[in-house]
């Protein structure tokens, strides 16, 4: 018995020994090859092991679903445009035309320059003096050239508005009719544009998500697109005894005077997907002469004005895009008081471009003459508005069936 317990014993302590023997040979080989030492493995030379799982405390990436499309015309070519600008000289201002000679209404609801907070002398002062204004700034631009394009981003308030204000002899140029907006109203306030000239830009005055401002008797001229434009769910806004000429020479079918809300074709682009309601913006006592309409009403646009202008057609080119003075595609405008002379076909139009809209606009007391270009002087396509008989009307008809109320 005893011997057969030793043998157990023996057979006991050998197995004990042995499983010891292979427990120390695997902790040695994990700690060679599967190790969690990766710094120590790459530092004598062992094979990396990429780590696959996610860093702690960094979120995932997700898509951005908000709907909000670029804010500006081919940003990212402007953007280049601009940064070429910073190193470059401005290309050279040279006229093309000159301007109509036709004044300036003197109407109701001008606005005065307070006494100035501030004076600018050159274009790096104007943008210091933008960037730091607060309700109730008024920054006087002393005569000179101001090259560049400004960028207005502080709200005054009702009681305390921030003026730019100066002569026409204060001139902003953008550079190049293909360069960006000589001055850009930029989700604001309560803003006064005053008296001076805004020339050589690709647009001349753009609002997007602006209120309550006036843009007064600025003289716009050679410019590629448009003169001034509210867009962007910009209400509430006036343009008023301002010059505008000279427009589209970038391309003429975007040449339109003044300019209110944003086509359904590019509510992705500049309004998120959707309807741009720039809502009861007013144009009044302005002189237009441009190559598209002079002034364009957009689809989801309502309760505005257009009164007492002075449009003079000659130059809109009539290329099938441009063919009245006014184009109205909104809804419950007053249009009254207005003066026309030259058009390609009519001196006004309304459009349905969407479903419920181009109509319940007021057509009164404007003087038109077609000079003869078989148009009529109320082209109302989209019906639904009111043309008053106290339209004058010379070179052609009123309306097509000779109505009005």
């Amino acid at each position: 018995m005893r011997i057969e317990i030793d043998i157990d014993k023996k057979t006991l302590i050998g197995a004990a020994a042995g499983a010891a023997i292979t427990i120390l040979i695997v902790v040695v080989m994990y700690g060679i090859f599967g190790g969690g030492g990766g710094q120590q493995e790459q530092q004598a030379g062992g094979p990396a092991v990429e780590n696959i799982s996610p860093e702690t405390n960094q979120p995932l990436p997700t898509l951005d679903n908000s709907g909000g499309g670029a804010e500006e015309d081919f940003p990212e070519e402007e953007q280049v445009q601009e940064d070429k600008q910073k190193n470059e000289d401005f290309e050279p201002f040279a006229a093309s035309q000159q301007p109509p000679d036709i004044a300036i209404p003197d109407g109701d609801g001008k606005i005065a320059c307070p006494e100035a907070t501030v004076t600018v002398t050159n274009a790096d002062e104007l943008t210091e003096a933008l960037a730091a204004a607060e309700p109730g700034a008024v920054i006087f631009m002393e005569p000179g050239e101001y090259q560049g394009h400004f960028v207005a981003a502080t709200k005054g308030t009702k009681d305390q508005p921030i003026f730019v204000c100066g002569s026409r002899d204060a001139i902003i140029d953008g550079g190049g009719v293909k360069e960006g907006y000589a001055f850009h109203l930029n989700e604001v306030d309560y803003w006064r544009l005053i008296g001076f000239t805004v020339r050589h830009a690709q647009k001349g005055v753009m609002a997007d998500k602006t209120n309550f401002s006036v843009v007064q008797d600025l003289d716009v001229n050679h410019i590629g697109d448009e003169g001034i434009h509210f867009r962007n769910f910009s209400s509430d806004n006036i343009a008023q005894y301002n010059i505008i000429w000279g427009t589209g020479l970038r391309k003429d079918k975007y040449g339109e005077g003044v300019y209110f809300g944003t086509a359904e074709s590019n509510w992705a682009t500049f309004s998120g997907g959707q309807m741009d309601k720039s809502d009861r913006n007013i144009a009044r006592g302005n002189v237009i002469r441009a190559t598209a309409e002079a002034i364009d009403i957009k689809e989801g646009t309502s309760d505005g004005k257009i009164i007492g202008n002075i449009f003079d057609g000659s130059t809109i080119t009539g290329d099938g895009h441009n063919d009245s003075w006014v184009d109205v595609k909104g809804n419950g405008y007053l249009i009254e008081r207005n003066t026309g002379r030259g058009s390609p076909a009519d001196g006004f139009q309304t459009h349905k471009i969407i479903n419920g809209w181009g109509t319940g606009n007021t057509f009164r007391l404007n003087i038109i003459d077609l000079g003869g270009s078989g148009g009529f002087g109320i082209n109302d396509t989209a019906g639904g508005n009111t043309i008053a008989c106290d339209n004058e009307v010379t070179g052609g008809p009123l309306t097509k069936k000779s109505e009005c109320s």
